[in-house]
């Protein structure tokens, strides 16, 4: 399909679209975020002149609608499909002599075509070669399900679900703006209007450019391992697409007087399930990610040991985040009194990805987070910078983190070691 991109007009096929955001001042009474509107042309003026008019009706209904004017506003909507029908005669000229002109200029290149091809057999396999691939964006993300089989095959159906997730995104939002195109007709430009658009919903909806990155990055992810396993040899327009990141934003931690006098205060909690409450409380001294704790089994969990402790370890259809990630975290003050009663693990959150979800939605329910950017997982920092503060040696809290520590190590810290860092700053 036809494809091309200019600021608020999108041309999909041989028909102009207007595509534009509602401001947020109009959202109280416009349903859809975006309006797609065909404007019934061709031609690129004409396509600017009608936007205008029909933006211009737009604003209107919605000020009509927020005054009261229901009447005066479904009136004005109700003009906008004429306005968009409406035809211009010089347009219909112009497009008449440029399609004559098409033609000629049509008929000289495909007599070159024949030419070159009598005189190059090789240019015509390859010009067959290229036009007969016939994959489109959303078939080659099937391939690529099929080809990335080595990267699922020890993840829990919860992790292929979640591995997906984002590169199925990618894809969906690449094909609503472009279309569903073959591959090897995707140009530059198709890659800098979808990048257009990822701009205006950062400006519009203030994303995070991070959104986009991950866009661009898992899109690119799919049509390179595509294009490099089935040979196509093509040279994808990918490369200086990320948004720039300006200010990185960081998770915020809990603080340690929060979480005393706030999250661990008598009845605090007790209106999580029980599950979910004792994987909160089990995360303050020991850092660790609430799929690894949710993911627990018996045979990780030894609450009758000298030292008591879980052991972070990856399972036949589970994967851990990475290799650093399989380590052993000793139990402490409330993590261990919230262990007590699950020595078996959590069997309703073992392969659900709704806890995270569950306590987020809790702590805002009863205004336990320390600030609107606080979630479950700033647990996981507040454990770190406990650490850190307390002066605890690089080594012991990348082991105890479950990071890779950057110099050379000689053995894993003992069981007895890094019980005595958590207890210097456990809760």
């Amino acid at each position: 399909m036809k494809y091309r991109y200019t600021k608020n007009l999108l041309l999909r096929g041989t028909t102009w679209y207007l595509m534009r955001r509602v401001p947020k001042d109009f959202r109280s009474v416009e349903n859809r975020r975006v309006i797609w509107q065909s404007l019934k042309t061709d031609s690129l003026s004409y396509a600017k002149e009608k936007s205008i008019e029909i933006w211009h009706a737009f604003t209107q209904a919605w000020e009509a609608k927020l005054a009261g004017r229901e009447a005066e506003a479904e009136q004005l909507l109700c003009s906008i499909p004429e306005i968009a029908s409406r035809q211009n005669q010089t347009c219909f000229n112009k497009v008449a002599t440029d399609n004559r002109e098409a033609a000629k200029i049509l008929r000289c290149i495909e007599a070159l075509i024949m030419q070159n091809r009598r005189k190059n057999n090789d240019v015509n396999v390859e010009y067959k070669k290229i036009n007969s691939l016939g994959v489109s964006v959303s078939e080659a993300l099937d391939l690529y399900w099929d080809f990335c089989r080595d990267k699922t095959c020890n993840k829990s159906l919860g992790q292929i679900a979640r591995w997906k997730r984002p590169r199925t995104k990618a894809i969906r939002n690449f094909i609503n703006v472009v279309g569903d195109i073959q591959i090897d007709q995707i140009t530059r430009d198709h890659m800098l209007a979808f990048r257009q658009w990822w701009i205006d919903r950062v400006e519009h909806e203030q994303l995070s450019t991070d959104s986009a990155n991950k866009d661009m990055i898992h899109l690119g992810d799919v049509l390179k391992t595509v294009n490099s396993l089935k040979g196509y040899g093509l040279k994808l327009p990918l490369s200086g697409l990320l948004l720039s990141q300006g200010h990185v934003k960081h998770r915020p931690q809990f603080s340690e007087e929060w979480i005393r006098t706030k999250l661990l205060a008598p009845g605090a909690l007790d209106g999580l399930n029980p599950e979910a409450r004792a994987i909160f409380i089990t995360m303050i001294n020991t850092g660790a990610r609430p799929s690894e704790l949710a993911t627990l089994e018996g045979q990780d969990i030894f609450l009758h040991h000298k030292y008591p402790h879980i052991v972070i370890q990856p399972k036949t259809g589970r994967e851990l985040k990475s290799k650093s990630s399989e380590r052993v975290i000793p139990l402490v003050g409330c993590s261990l009194t919230a262990m007590a009663d699950y020595t078996d693990g959590f069997p309703r959150y073992r392969d659900s990805p709704s806890l995270s979800n569950a306590v987020n939605d809790y702590l805002s329910r009863k205004n336990l987070r320390e600030t609107p950017g606080h979630s479950m997982y700033s647990l996981r920092h507040s454990f770190e910078e406990r650490l850190r503060k307390a002066g605890i040696d690089e080594r012991l809290r990348c082991e105890l983190f479950g990071h890779s520590y950057g110099r050379e190590k000689y053995g894993a810290p003992r069981l007895d070691e890094l019980t005595k860092a958590v207890q210097t700053i456990a809760i």
